[in-house]
């Protein structure tokens, strides 16, 4: 499996550039959301997204069991496309979790854990096909003020740290330019 992941930060491009890629590519695609529309603001922009898809490539919202849903998508010729790993994350931490406090340790569910592993052990296992997956920097502005903003931005770093070390090309994207980090050139 041939594994990318395209990095950038809120409305940088990196979703239109992993699409433009999928689409270059000239496999089958499986776009795999990992949103939860959770009030109208969200339902927009996943209502965006939708639209810019072609109208033949698969499409599965999974929230949670991302490993799954990749493993269930990767077969040879296909691309699977997953948009975005931090709103997965996000769903992790969230789902199913006690109310956060703002100060102390936050515990978060079992589930979080297992899934995250699970995910990355998936990496490592080499499945057929490609596979493209987008994600949020967010460690280059401020330290967040609340103690879960925090936590967000922690895990959302290793993340990305973690599957960058397993990908063979990692891309940043800046004001829709790409920067490749590592492998082969856009």
């Amino acid at each position: 499996m041939a594994c990318t992941l395209i990095l950038g930060g809120a409305r940088s491009g990196k979703s239109a550039l992993a699409e433009r890629l999928a689409q270059q590519s000239g496999s089958a695609v499986t776009y795999i959301a990992s949103s939860r529309a959770g009030d109208g603001e969200m339902q927009a922009r996943i209502l965006h997204h939708r639209a810019r898809r072609p109208a033949h490539w698969h499409t599965v919202e999974e929230a949670l069991l991302l490993a799954d849903a990749i493993r269930a998508a990767c077969t040879p010729g296909r691309l699977v496309l997953v948009d975005c790993l931090t709103l997965w994350l996000t769903n992790l931490m969230l789902d199913g979790a006690p109310d956060f406090p703002e100060t102390g340790e936050l515990t978060l569910p079992p589930a979080f854990g297992i899934q995250r592993q699970r995910f990355l052990d998936l990496l490592d296992a080499g499945l057929p096909g490609e596979l493209l997956l987008v994600s949020n920097e967010v460690g280059m502005g401020i330290v967040p003020m609340g103690a879960l903003s925090r936590r967000f931005a922690d895990e959302a770093g290793r993340l990305n740290q973690a599957v960058a070390s397993r990908a063979e090309r990692v891309i940043l994207v800046a004001a829709g330019l790409p920067l490749v980090l590592k492998g082969p050139p856009c």
